[in-house]
């Protein structure tokens, strides 16, 4: 298995999820609402990977496929969120929430 217990693994992934909630919450700036989303994405990939291990030989592969396939959209994600990010600094000069809620040109 691993050096780590299974109650300080679900521990780092609630504190995790927790902070990235935490900041989705509080942030009216773009680019720090996607490092937030992104935080909380990565406490569920952990969770999927860890209980993949926990499984072991009933288990498989299949919590380290999810996770790969759950990077990748996140990579989209930042991709996608990044081209709307600047679509929205060169039109307004600003990239806060707040003033993006409604996304009529």
């Amino acid at each position: 298995m691993s050096a780590f217990s299974p109650a300080g693994l679900l521990a780092l992934s609630g504190a995790l999820l927790s902070i990235g909630l935490f900041g989705i919450l509080t942030r009216r700036n773009f680019i720090l609402l996607l490092i937030s989303i992104e935080i909380a994405i990565n406490a569920a990939v952990l969770n999927f990977v860890y209980f993949a291990a926990f499984a072991g030989a009933t288990g498989g592969l299949t919590g380290q496929a999810i996770a790969v396939v759950v990077i990748g959209l996140a990579a989209t994600e930042v991709a996608v969120g990044l081209a709307i990010v600047l679509a929205l600094n060169r039109l307004r000069g600003s990239i806060n929430v707040a003033e993006a809620a409604t996304l009529k040109f």
